[in-house]
């Protein structure tokens, strides 16, 4: 489980991540909304902890883009504005729930641990493949990178997904023929490098994480190097 920590004091955060990665929780930190918004379009979270006073852009305004981008990951707001307005403000961003400071770690890892168990529960059987910021979904056939949607066609969706399934595989130009285009396809040409440049154009340019990458003399590899 990766969790995203927004928080502007940097020893309430290290105290924070700290205590999530004794318990073997992956976390990051953002000291200020914008920052948040690119770590959000770099990885993949599953809880979302905001402060609401942090710099650039407030916990609740984030928490409102967070809820457009991601709207099927918790969010919990963990702040010093404790009033019944400052919760009621916190719930109407999208927040799924809301602690005041100061706090009890062991109080915020169980509040944390309450959130997934029902995001586990609520979400049922998923049919959408991820790498990173990356989302395929097969039911709706859209693709989805930092959660802005991008146009593919027929056949360039079919090739991300035989990517997306052999992630971290070398593919060579006759096992995605065979896959993609089946039986019809005339291995003498070179659409799938073609439809690869395509694929590249639209998913990796303008992020620095590529995530289509070039072997030569073997074919192409999708995910990390």
């Amino acid at each position: 489980m990766r969790i995203l920590i927004v928080e502007d004091e940097p020893k309430v955060a290290a105290f924070i991540k700290k205590g999530f990665e004794e318990n073997h929780f992956d976390a990051d930190i953002a000291y200020d909304g914008f920052s948040a918004e690119k770590l959000v379009q770099q990885n993949k979270y599953d809880l979302f902890l905001l402060d609401i006073i942090i710099p650039v852009m407030n916990g609740l305004d984030l928490c409102r883009k967070l809820r457009q981008t991601n709207p099927g990951i918790p969010v919990m707001m963990l702040t010093a504005l404790g009033t019944t307005d400052d919760k009621l403000s916190g719930f109407d961003a999208g927040a799924d729930d809301y602690m005041v400071k100061p706090f009890e770690f062991r109080e915020l890892l169980a509040r944390v641990k309450v959130l997934l168990r029902n995001r586990d529960k609520t979400a049922g059987p998923s049919n959408i493949l991820s790498a990173g910021d990356l989302e395929l979904d097969l039911d709706k056939k859209v693709a989805r990178r930092g959660g802005n949607v991008i146009e593919l066609t027929a056949r360039e969706f079919a090739l991300l997904e035989y990517f997306m399934r052999n992630s971290g595989r070398v593919l060579s130009r006759n096992d995605i023929a065979e896959k993609v285009w089946e039986a019809t396809f005339d291995f003498g040409t070179n659409v799938v490098d073609v439809y690869v440049n395509f694929l590249r154009n639209k998913i990796d340019k303008g992020y620095d994480r590529k995530l289509i990458h070039t072997r030569v003399g073997f074919g192409y590899l999708f995910g990390d190097m």
